[in-house]
């Protein structure tokens, strides 16, 4: 038992640092984060940033390498995802008919980021 909380807070801390770091990358290219972690009844959202003219939803995953931290978003995870980003909308001034998009933010174990955008949703 004890082996098992320790990984599960370890996974939990190596991915809070893999968020901020998608953060400050977001930021650095011109973004300001809306949220981190922004959760509704649907479910949760890593990072929520703003754009000059769009709002992007930020998937991020971290794993050894770039093709398994994309190979664990999984389609239910993106249909949860898209559902909660229209609960978002609904406090847009632009409601539904906001501009955005559904990016993944992918961290390898050197702390690498590979960012894919539009990666699924509804874009």
């Amino acid at each position: 038992m004890v082996k098992r909380s320790v990984r599960g807070s370890v996974s939990f801390h190596s991915g809070q640092a893999a968020e901020l770091q998608v953060a400050t990358n977001y930021e650095r290219r011109g973004y300001t984060i809306a949220h981190h972690r922004w959760r509704e009844a649907g479910g949760e959202i890593d990072l929520i940033a703003r754009g000059a003219d769009i709002l992007v939803f930020i998937e991020v995953k971290k794993s050894a390498s770039f093709e398994m931290a994309a190979a664990r978003i999984t389609p239910r995870q993106m249909e949860r995802i898209c559902a909660s980003a229209a609960q978002f909308l609904e406090n847009e001034p632009g409601g539904q008919l906001t501009n955005v998009r559904f990016d993944a933010a992918l961290v390898d174990a050197s702390g690498a980021i590979q960012i894919l955008e539009n990666a699924f949703g509804h874009a």
